[in-house]
């Protein structure tokens, strides 16, 4: 089959491997219909993992299933399927407790795992025609069938899960204020979760115009932190108080406020100047505890010079870690449903998987308007 591979930094190509086959009773099969490209693979396309050439990317995906093993029993061939980002066990301790990003058994050694990343197990992504889901009674969400809904749905295998988890670990709660940094697909999908929470007004803060517009095309204020410090202008627009919460989904790739370089902890203690004392901070935005492309020693080790002794003094609360993404897709799949959300206003292109290798450079680049790509593998090029 073909698939989207990892080369070398800046460099994937999609090429023919081995089709997946079931390896256990509980596996089955799906034939791909639509994979998103994610901010979080930019960071192995980068060269800032230890991703190794010839992993297959892809961690979004959705499709309709092809083959089932012996012990499945809630799935059938032909089922629509959309798969959490997260593979995730269904029996282990994190996983009985709803915390499905941190499964204890499906990558020894560490808590949690996921297609097509490094480090996160032995599971090929779906940046592919084919896609192998273990425990799939479990990992496999249903879907009405046909072809409906296929850009929102696609996007409950991370990106609207992961921007509603921002505004859970904040705890957003109806008629607040939110500072939103990045607006991203992520900062995008937790500014939207937002409103659908009831938050009365939503900052969006970001320096790509076409982002910006975005975050106003849903009723959210852009920030243009280029313009002036983010924080200081979200006071000016709180009467000097600050917002009630804040989300960073940005992480550790954050740029300085003249966006001329890095500063990993920048976005951090922005949200700690900018969310009012006793505030709360959600952040899903992507920190690591190895980074060899950080711009200092101690952020390659994954440490932080972060405003802890202010963000004391104010009494916040912060709330980290991926998204435990089954906590939340069957609902938001049942508001998609029902007409009350239709998160693909953030994407800004559908093409054929061929079309990767050029997807992944202007996405990275932030050009044209490349804000999120869904590949359909079967779709001609």
């Amino acid at each position: 089959m073909k698939a989207v591979v990892y080369e070398k930094p800046y460099d994937v190509k999609v090429s023919e491997v081995e089709d997946p086959g079931i390896q256990h009773p509980n596996d089955v099969i799906v034939r791909v219909t639509s994979t998103a490209i994610c901010g979080s693979d930019l960071h192995m396309y980068e060269g800032r993992t230890a991703a190794e050439s010839g992993i297959v990317f892809g961690h979004e995906n959705m499709g309709t299933i092809e083959e089932i093993g012996s012990g499945v029993t809630s799935l059938k061939v032909g089922d629509r399927v959309v798969m959490p980002f997260n593979v995730a066990c269904g029996f282990c301790k994190n996983c009985q407790a709803g915390y499905t990003g941190f499964c204890l058994t499906v990558n020894p050694g560490f808590a949690g795992g996921a297609y097509g990343y490094v480090a996160m197990g032995p599971y090929m992504g779906g940046q592919a025609e084919r896609l192998r889901v273990p425990f799939a009674d479990f990992n496999c969400l249903k879907l009405p069938p046909g072809e409906q809904f296929e850009t929102d749905f696609v996007l409950l295998a991370d990106i609207f899960p992961t921007g509603y988890h921002g505004c859970e670990l904040a705890q957003v709660s109806p008629g607040e204020s939110v500072a939103v940094y990045g607006a991203g697909p992520v900062g995008l999908m937790a500014a939207y979760s937002a409103l659908l929470r009831g938050a009365a007004r939503v900052f969006v803060v970001d320096r790509v115009p076409e982002r910006l517009a975005k975050a106003e095309q849903i009723g959210a204020i852009p920030i243009d932190f280029t313009k002036g410090d983010a924080a200081e202008q979200i006071r000016e627009q709180t009467n000097g108080e600050g917002t009630d919460k804040g989300v960073d989904a940005v992480g550790y790739q954050a740029q300085a406020h003249d966006a001329s370089h890095e500063e990993p902890a920048v976005v951090l203690n922005a949200l700690v100047d900018t969310v009012r004392p006793t505030g709360m901070l959600g952040v899903p935005g992507l920190y690591v505890p190895s980074d060899p492309g950080a711009p200092d020693e101690h952020a390659k080790r994954g440490e932080l010079l972060v405003a802890i002794g202010k963000m004391f003094e104010k009494g916040l609360r912060m709330g980290t870690g991926q998204c435990n993404v089954k906590h939340y897709n069957r609902q938001l799949r049942d508001m998609i449903i029902a007409g009350r959300a239709q998160p693909s206003f953030v994407v800004s292109h559908e093409l054929p998987l061929d079309e990767a290798p050029m997807a992944y450079d202007r996405f990275d680049k932030r050009i044209e308007g490349f804000t999120k790509v869904v590949l359909h593998p079967a779709l001609a090029a």
